[in-house]
């Protein structure tokens, strides 16, 4: 059993320069596992082609060593950030990246599809103890206000991490196979788990917590019943579902003339994962200069108009539209994931793997629709599916927008 992660002196609720730890090493090693994550998450998403061709497998099967993975994380994300309020932030983020790394190194030596996507589910299910656990992990040892600026770094991170494996993979396997793609990512992957180790701080701020499953249930039902909460967690579902359809579908559509580009090419085009470094990283800004609500109305229009431009039929067109939807997908990942923790009182970690759940819910079903509808009506579906999804996060928006202007003018009435 993992020995509790009760660092220094409890939490207190106020932080003093002496009960933070260093932003610095904090931000690095919450970087390096970012990067971790991502990379072995959607290690096998530009691989889709080449594992459809060398497996003899349709693409909804080679799919699913995509969706294979995030419904890992869905469905074990809500269990181990319970642990972690028990055993520690920092502890249960060693152990799952220990775990996911272990099974990255198995990954390459899969035999068939059917075991590619059971390793791919594990895989999963391991990683699925570092995203609730990190955001808790902010935002119990940083100040409220450097909050939004180091969640944007983690999800920079995830961005670095994404756009990295992906290229990586894409030119290891243009060279060597799908195979060798694969083991390349799970070397990456190691390098960040010793930096983040070497790096991690003590927690000084974190309070085991009960375990129990009737505590667990009524801190759960508590953020449930939070309509906040539930418009954050259906806008990371909503986004993910946009970000899931196209990145999956990309692939297909770039190999597939009139683009016709190889494999390694491909991968290169993740490198606007760079873009979403940028923007993450800048959501606290934008929520300074124009709130929660405007940033992510911000947001949703940037990955709108990125999804019409790629409709064009010239690759230009095509990667200044996944620039776009890009940028805009993870402001708005930032903005909403940074309000959970913002917003959770009690069960930070609870309140974030819950909308980690969301999130990835939404990514497997982005993934799986989008190749539906990209391989029955070609790319204009999938545009036209995600479309969709945005215009569902615009109007929880603007229920949200309109809450806010009914409770303004009572709280002025009453005055």
């Amino acid at each position: 059993m993992p020995s509790v992660d009760t660092g220094a002196p409890a939490r207190t609720g106020a932080f003093s320069d002496r009960s933070v730890p260093p932003n610095r090493r904090i931000s690095l090693a919450l970087f390096a596992v970012g990067l971790a994550t991502f990379s072995l998450l959607y290690a096998t998403q530009p691989l889709l082609p080449a594992l459809t061709a060398d497996l003899g497998v349709t693409p909804g099967q080679a799919s699913w060593t995509v969706s294979a993975a995030t419904i890992g994380l869905a469905v074990a994300v809500l269990p181990l950030s319970a642990l972690s309020e028990r055993f520690g932030r920092r502890t249960m983020m060693t152990c799952s990246l220990t775990v996911a790394v272990a099974v990255a190194l198995v990954l390459p030596f899969a035999p068939n599809v059917e075991v590619l996507i059971a390793l791919r589910a594990l895989q999963g299910a391991a990683i699925a103890g570092i995203p609730a656990s990190a955001m808790a992990y902010l935002a119990d040892e940083l100040p409220p206000r450097a909050l939004v600026g180091a969640v944007g770094l983690f999800v920079a991170g995830n961005s670095v991490g994404g756009m990295s494996g992906r290229v990586l993979t894409g030119w290891a396997a243009e060279g060597w196979g799908w195979r060798a793609g694969l083991a390349s990512v799970a070397a990456v992957s190691l390098l960040c788990a010793v930096v983040y180790r070497l790096l991690i701080p003590k927690a000084r701020n974190f309070t085991p917590a009960s375990i129990r499953p009737a505590t667990v249930l009524r801190v759960v039902r508590g953020h449930l019943s939070d309509g906040l909460l539930l418009r954050l967690y259906s806008l990371g579902l909503l986004f993910m579902v946009v970000f899931g359809a196209v990145y999956t579908v990309i692939g297909y559509r770039l190999v597939a003339e009139p683009f016709g580009l190889s494999q390694g090419l491909v991968g290169s085009i993740f490198v606007i994962y760079l873009v979403g470094t940028v923007s993450s990283a800048a959501a606290g800004r934008l929520v300074e200069r124009l709130g929660r609500r405007g940033a992510l109305y911000l947001a949703i229009g940037t990955t709108s108009t990125g999804l019409l431009t790629s409709l064009g039929e010239s690759l230009p067109a095509v990667l200044t539209g996944l620039v776009l939807i890009t940028a805009g997908f993870f402001a708005g990942h930032a903005v909403a994931s940074s309000s959970v923790s913002r917003t959770a009182q009690e069960g930070k970690a609870q309140a974030s793997a819950l909308y980690q759940m969301a999130y990835y819910l939404g990514s497997s079903v982005g993934a799986s629709l989008g190749a539906i509808a990209y391989h029955a009506a070609g790319w204009s579906a999938t545009v036209a599916f995600a479309l969709g999804a945005l215009v569902l996060a615009a109007g929880v928006t603007l229920y949200a927008t309109r809450r806010a202007l009914v409770r303004r003018r009572l709280e002025a009435a009453r005055s």
